[in-house]
């Protein structure tokens, strides 16, 4: 089955710029490793615009990583190394 849209401006395109969002303690330093982990992968992130944002308690943060994608596969591929990473306990 081959699926088109009748708008170009619905859904993703690639190339394009993405955010992920991933969730998980502190003290896991997430902000630092998890640009590294997704440039090791072959990703372009985008350093100036990484945000982190600590939960109520402090306990957690979630870390948004804009990132340039070529094609479907790169993204997806973003998607597997936040997921592949033990400290992630949730991804967006």
């Amino acid at each position: 089955m081959d699926i088109h849209s009748d708008n170009p401006d619905h859904g993703f395109q690639y190339p394009g710029q993405f955010e992920l969002c991933a969730m998980g303690l502190t003290a896991a330093a997430l902000d630092a490793h998890l640009p590294r982990q997704l440039e090791a992968a072959g990703i372009q992130v985008l350093h100036g615009a990484v945000t982190t944002r600590p939960s109520s308690n402090g306990k957690y943060v979630s870390v948004r990583i804009p990132f340039l994608a070529a094609s479907r596969e790169d993204h997806e591929r973003a998607h597997d190394v936040l997921r592949a990473n033990p400290d992630v306990k949730w991804t967006i």
